[in-house]
């Protein structure tokens, strides 16, 4: 129904800068919300940025007023920009899919590394 592709990770010093993107297709009219997950090894798995298709946004308070969630004109690419990154955000990033009738859909991660 929905297919979501992650692009953006890699490896970055603390203190830069990285922005993930995530395309959805498939059936997408029926998306209400988007958003990015984080998971480090021997972690659950916590929400990072949510975006509704309003454009209504909430972050995690560990991200707050370092991160931005976005989403494109055609509300088909959430995008997920990072900066001023620190160790500790060191995860598998996953994008994150949620429907009117609440099915959820899961991309397969994109691997996010800051270097001290």
């Amino acid at each position: 129904q929905v297919q979501l592709a992650e692009s953006g990770g890699g490896l970055v010093q603390a203190g830069g800068s990285l922005r993930l993107s995530c395309g959805a297709s498939g059936i997408i009219s029926s998306i209400n919300a988007m958003g990015w997950y984080r998971q480090a090894p021997g972690k659950q798995r916590d929400l990072v940025a949510t975006i509704t298709r309003g454009g209504s946004t909430n972050y995690a308070d560990s991200v707050k007023d370092r991160f931005t969630i976005s989403r494109d004109n055609a509300k088909s690419t959430v995008y997920l920009q990072m900066n001023s990154l620190k160790p500790e955000d060191t995860a598998v990033y996953y994008c994150h899919a949620r429907n009117w009738g609440s099915s959820e859909y899961w991309g397969q991660g994109t691997q996010v590394t800051v270097s001290s």
